[in-house]
């Protein structure tokens, strides 16, 4: 401790102190009536740092479960058993709708085709389906 001119000292110097060396305060409140103990209470109180604590054997905090939190035990699930029964089942099936995929792509296919037939030539030298830009009044009614 550091002593400052007047003799006082800091209170940090105070705490620096009881931490580093401890500090215990004991006693025992006995409440009685007619000679007959009611009630005792025995207060032991110690104040130090947790180095000091642990240099003395006391450390209960470090195994106390409300103040240490453990890890959670990770729960490894085995994997699924699947019949092979079952897988060839769900195999063929999933075969099965891929063939009525690719044959329903392939009508839709070609009824695309049907429906936009291939471009000729006409009589006016343009080709079917081309936009006739002439005004209407002008414009030739097609007959097929």
């Amino acid at each position: 401790m550091t002593a400052y001119p007047g003799g006082t000292t800091s209170l940090v110097d105070i705490l620096d102190r009881v931490l580093d060396k401890g500090l215990v305060v004991a006693g025992d409140i006995k409440i009685s009536l007619a000679n007959v103990e009611l009630l005792t209470i025995k207060i032991r109180l110690l104040v130090c740092s947790i180095d000091k604590a642990e240099q003395i054997g006391l450390n209960w905090w470090r195994y106390d479960d409300s103040l240490v939190r453990q890890p959670e035990p990770v729960a490894v699930l085995p994997e699924p058993v699947i019949p092979a029964a079952l897988v060839a089942r769900l195999e063929q099936r999933v075969a099965e709708l891929e063939r009525q995929l690719e044959t329903q792509e392939g009508r839709a296919g070609a009824r695309r085709q049907r429906r936009a037939p291939a471009p000729t030539e006409s009589s006016t030298g343009r080709s079917r389906g081309a936009a006739d830009t002439r005004p209407r009044a002008t414009q030739r009614r097609r007959t097929e």
